[in-house]
């Protein structure tokens, strides 16, 4: 047995998606080394867009075969071998043209992006079971589809004494989630990169892990276009039919739009804490009465208009606040 996420899951049913995974993160890798093989003559912004295109046709290709086959690939197993094929190019091709220092720096934020990772997929988001305090009063929010808990779901002993060391009582934004069929305490969103649910546990750890990812993308495209420009300055014959080039500008590419889309999306889960909502609540507003505003659209008629409200608000700084407090006992415990 091997351990994913929360949940236990058979080795069995962990190698035959992995395998896939790591094939067509060869494809995609393989598919983005032809922009800068085929397409030299291209501006930077326009192999850029082209990479895009080709991710998601690689994208769009993988999914049809899967469907087609009716198997599954493992999304953390495709996060976790795109690492490691920019790892092992960057050891194998960039390295030699990277200072000391700079080699030791980048190796690290590696290391422990690995290891954050690692920590996220075992951790626990804050799974609550129907055996937890006032579960009962929120069963209501359950839409009809919603299975019942699995009794292999476990809430840790410690819950009820971190509520009120943090002020969260567990009855509070207690949202059930339909891909773990379970209800998470503090629920943002199901990660299907990290293959697991955000919730009140591991949500700083998640917020940290984004961050470390744009981080060590970031570098990588500094330190792949160091060595373009080294491999130019000492007269290389044509760059761009050198393989190694090549897979240093793909990869590159492959980095720059992974921070771009990431940056996006830290900068809304930035917006989110700022103003103490959730992901899942700003989507799906409308299935929790506590977000309801019912007004009258003019008075002295009957037709009512529900309005969004947000009462978790208490301003940004107060936001804030509340999310480092109740994050405070939970980053360093997330394992």
């Amino acid at each position: 047995m091997v351990l994913l996420g929360p949940h236990h899951t058979p080795l069995s049913n962990f190698v035959l998606p992995s395998f896939i995974s790591f094939t067509f993160v060869l494809l995609s890798q393989f598919a983005l080394a032809m922009v800068p093989c085929y397409f030299s003559f291209f501006p930077f912004l326009a192999k850029l867009a082209l990479s895009a295109l080709l991710l998601l046709a690689v994208t769009g290709f993988g999914g049809c075969c899967r469907r087609l086959v009716r198997v599954h690939a493992s999304a953390p197993a495709f996060v976790f071998f795109n690492v490691l094929f920019i790892w092992g190019v960057y050891v194998a091709v960039i390295r030699e043209a990277i200072p000391s220092l700079s080699d030791v720096v980048f190796n690290l934020e590696l290391s422990l992006l690995m290891i954050g990772y690692y920590r996220i997929l075992c951790s626990d988001p804050g799974l609550v079971t129907h055996q937890s305090s006032g579960l009962d009063k929120i069963i209501g929010n359950r839409d009809s589809e919603e299975e019942e808990l699995s009794p292999s779901h476990v809430i840790h002993e410690q819950h009820s004494k971190e509520a009120e060391e943090t002020g969260y009582p567990l009855t509070r934004r207690v949202r059930y989630c339909k891909h773990c069929k379970a209800y998470i305490w503090g629920f943002d969103h199901h990660c299907p990169a990290f293959g697991n649910c955000i919730g009140q546990k591991n949500h700083a750890l998640f917020m940290a892990l984004l961050v470390g990812f744009i981080i060590a993308e970031a570098s990588y495209v500094m330190l792949s276009t160091q060595f373009i420009t080294v491999s130019r300055s000492i007269g290389e014959t044509v760059l761009e039919s050198n393989p190694a080039s090549n897979l240093a500008t793909s990869t590159m590419l492959f980095c720059l739009i992974q921070v771009l889309w990431q940056v996006v999306f830290l900068t809304w889960h930035i917006y989110c804490i700022c103003f103490n909502i959730k992901t899942d609540e700003w989507i799906n507003w409308r299935k929790y009465p506590e977000f309801q505003l019912t007004v009258q659209c003019q008075p002295g008629h009957t037709l009512v208009e529900t309005k969004f409200r947000n009462p978790y608000d208490t301003g940004i700084l107060s936001n804030v606040k509340e999310f480092l407090a109740a994050s405070k006992s939970q980053f360093w415990c997330t394992c």
